[in-house]
């Protein structure tokens, strides 16, 4: 119980450090892209250190046929991150031609920077976020069964019950619709002047749906426990819609449930967008935007949630 409450004092110390430690967003006139060459001065004096550190690697026969990592810890995103890497790879090209070396596979801290448009992933995402979020789904939730098979006996039990997908694809109406609604309605906020369009680019939620592979694999990788149960059931958008059968929503009735799924969505995602961005955006005008787009999808197609229920067994 002490290892748990210690677990979730840190989590939340991680959370609130996240929330502040970051660079100003966006490209204003305050922002950390406008006001970054500092920064860009000090990694480009680097550059002789970099290559004398990297051939130095070559001379002491590492194995450069593998992996070379380059991984950035600082806070801030943007041109610094990627001309960083940039001359590395430079570097590490150039030292294996002089050596006649094969070229490593090379990997950088992987961003989704580049899911412009986009919240969460989205049928536009470029494939590298598709797999940047698959990666940290398994990281996580190893790490999650890790910590829980410290606390739970041998024999003891678990239950679980989350939103998953009902298929491999993870652009699935299931899984990403509302939060495609969502983005859609930050958009028109953009083309509105009411926020700016840099926001949106710099905003991901940090939340995944796997498909039933991904989850038992997972398990499977982690060893702690034994699947035992594997259910899964379906939900409405609106959790007072009891309707099952039809497909599509009346016109009146999809405006009620649009209305019911903006209050969901919003006491789930409103400190998450406030946390990023702040004051420049009207909350309430977002979600009355959002009810809006959820009402006339619904009239299209109801599509419902994909929730997974499973029971593990502590080896």
């Amino acid at each position: 119980m002490q290892a748990a409450v210690e677990q979730r004092h840190r989590k939340k110390i991680v959370m609130e450090i996240e929330n502040i430690l970051h660079m100003n967003v966006g490209n204003g006139e305050s922002s950390y892209a406008s006001n970054s060459f500092l920064q860009e001065t000090a990694i480009r004096k680097t550059l002789p250190v970099l290559k004398r550190t990297i051939k130095g690697m070559v001379n002491h026969d590492v194995d450069f046929s593998k992996c070379f990592v380059l991984a950035d810890l600082g806070c801030g995103t943007g041109t610094n991150a990627l001309m960083l890497a940039s001359m590395v790879i430079d570097i590490v090209i150039e030292l294996c031609k002089e050596y006649n070396h094969k070229a490593p596979q090379l990997q950088v801290p992987e961003g989704i920077e580049n899911n412009k448009g986009n919240i969460f992933m989205a049928k536009t995402s470029p494939l590298n976020v598709f797999e940047a979020y698959r990666k940290q789904f398994h990281t996580d939730f190893i790490n999650f069964l890790q910590l829980r098979s410290k606390e739970i006996v041998r024999g003891g039990c678990m239950v679980l019950t989350f939103l998953g997908r009902n298929s491999s694809d993870p652009t699935t109406d299931d899984c990403c619709r509302f939060f495609e609604l969502l983005a859609q309605s930050l958009l028109c906020m953009v083309k509105e002047g009411m926020v700016e369009e840099s926001y949106i680019h710099s905003f991901n939620l940090p939340c995944y749906t796997p498909c039933e592979d991904e989850v038992r694999n997972a398990i499977h990788n982690d060893g702690s426990f034994s699947l035992d149960t594997f259910n899964v059931f379906q939900g409405n958008w609106d959790p007072y819609d009891t309707d099952y059968t039809n497909t599509v929503d009346l016109y009146e009735q999809s405006y009620i449930h649009g209305k019911n799924c903006a209050k969901v969505i919003r006491a789930v995602t409103e400190p998450l967008l406030i946390s990023h961005f702040g004051n420049s955006i009207n909350i309430d005008v977002l979600f009355q935007k959002f009810e809006m787009q959820v009402a006339k999808d619904l009239a299209k197609k109801k599509t419902r949630y994909f929730n997974m229920v499973v029971s593990l067994s502590r080896k």
